[in-house]
């Protein structure tokens, strides 16, 4: 899987236990919301 992908963001998203947005699962959402949202739990 390529660095920035999608599904790079989905996997690093899971590996931290976020599987739902706003009732929403993360794989329904754009690459650049999931990017800000794994921004945001990075810390």
């Amino acid at each position: 899987m390529h660095v920035g992908s999608k599904g790079w963001y989905v996997e690093e998203l899971k590996k931290r236990g976020v599987r739902n947005h706003e009732g929403r699962k993360v794989e329904k959402y754009k690459t650049y919301v999931l990017a800000n949202l794994l921004d945001t739990h990075k810390n």
